[in-house]
């Protein structure tokens, strides 16, 4: 709800006490300030409290006055990055509480069926990367946005022993790419690099799934993870900051948020808030999905931005090539305040390479607030809204 003061009059004397918490550059961090306002006065404190990235965590008329105390105004932020939302961690606990983890494990690996393989890639680029789809049908295999599931390659390693699983993001939301739920789809990049001798290695996994045929056998396990998991929240914000195949679990959100099949799967999520992706790529060419992005962009240009970052081909501000912490440092002020709001999830996935770089432009922005980054960060890792899986 809206507090209005649509029925204030000029000699209206009436006065509240707003209890706050968390307000930024205040120094009061996890202490209690009192504001003192007027009716008048009170839509301008809410929002200067909101500019803050302060908590309300009441108002009751001041002294002399004997109106019934208010709850917090819905739209106003019930935290900053500081001091998560307690109720946070309770609604994640309970929405994530049923998600299926290990179902099937090394030893009895589900054996799925290829359907599908094909290049991401346009003419001109670097590597290879290959958009995989497999048929589950027969099973009990099933996940949701944001798991991975675990390959194990045919064939035996050097000392004649099963190749080890490899555990790749999954790309395709829990109905699959062909909304039957009985699908699962990866996006995997040939490992490639030379050893110390000189010699090319391609790596064992991945050069088995981007050669393999459809109707090939292939064993799974899985599915595992919780840390990527998307909050259940239509109105949340969703930050997503990835690198190469790290677009795989941002593929999987987005298709859940904006695909109009899978809209019309889930009656009961119809994602209304922010969703901004910044995408780290070499040239335009290996950018991933882009048909299905820029569509995105077409239908729910309000809902959804989409930042590129392609180093060989774009310069950042100092003339070196152009990576995805250069555009976080450009926007840092921008996802800072959205980070201010408690509804906001940062995702990063890709090369490891790319957090210094994200953690540099934060603490800059951070530091504009008189915040300390780490301390936020590590605040938004303990109220499950800063979600990191990279390689």
């Amino acid at each position: 709800m809206r507090v209005s003061t649509a029925s204030s009059r000029p000699g209206d004397n009436r006065m509240y006490e707003l209890e706050v918490q968390n307000l930024i550059g205040t120094g009061v961090r996890r202490g209690v300030s009192v504001w003192q306002v007027s009716h008048r006065q009170l839509n301008a404190s809410l929002r200067r409290i909101h500019q803050l990235g302060g908590r309300l965590v009441r108002i009751t008329p001041a002294q002399g006055h004997h109106e019934a105390p208010a709850a917090a105004p819905s739209d106003t932020p019930v935290a900053t990055p500081a001091t998560p939302a307690a109720a946070a961690k309770p609604r994640a606990a309970k929405a994530h509480a049923d998600v299926p983890v290990n179902l099937y494990k090394p030893k009895d690996p589900f054996v799925a069926t290829v359907v599908g393989n094909y290049s991401l890639l346009g003419e001109g680029a670097i590597g290879r990367v290959n958009h995989i789809s497999f048929d589950l049908s027969g099973g009990n295999l099933h996940y949701v946005e944001g798991q991975s599931i675990g390959v194990i390659p045919d064939g035996e390693d050097a000392k004649g022993k099963p190749h080890k699983l490899r555990l790749y993001s999954i790309a395709s939301t829990r109905h699959g790419d062909n909304l039957e739920g009985s699908s699962i789809s990866l996006c995997v990049r040939q490992l490639e690099y030379k050893n110390e001798a000189g010699e090319q290695i391609y790596g064992v996994c991945s050069s088995f799934l981007c050669d393999i045929e459809p109707g090939t056998k292939v064993k799974l396990t899985g599915p595992v993870g919780k840390e990527m998991l998307l909050p259940p929240d239509e109105d949340a914000n969703v930050i997503m900051l990835a690198t190469g195949t790290g677009i795989a679990p941002m593929r999987a959100y987005l298709r859940r948020m904006f695909d109009g099949g899978e809209r019309a799967q889930n009656p009961e999520y119809q994602f209304r808030g922010k969703a901004w992706l910044f995408m780290g790529s070499p040239t335009s060419a290996n950018l991933l999905y882009e048909n299905d992005l820029n569509s995105y962009l077409e239908e729910y240009p309000e809902h959804f931005r989409y930042t590129k970052a392609i180093s060989r081909e774009q310069k950042n501000p100092s003339g070196g090539r152009m990576y995805i912490q250069d555009r976080v440092t450009e926007h840092a002020d921008e996802i800072f305040a959205l980070i201010a709001d408690p509804k906001t999830h940062v995702y990063i996935c890709g090369l490891r390479g790319m957090e210094p770089g994200i953690d540099e432009a934060m603490t800059a922005a951070a530091a504009k607030c008189d915040q300390n980054w780490t301390e936020l960060r590590q605040a938004l890792k303990k109220a499950e809204r800063w979600h990191v899986e990279t390689y």
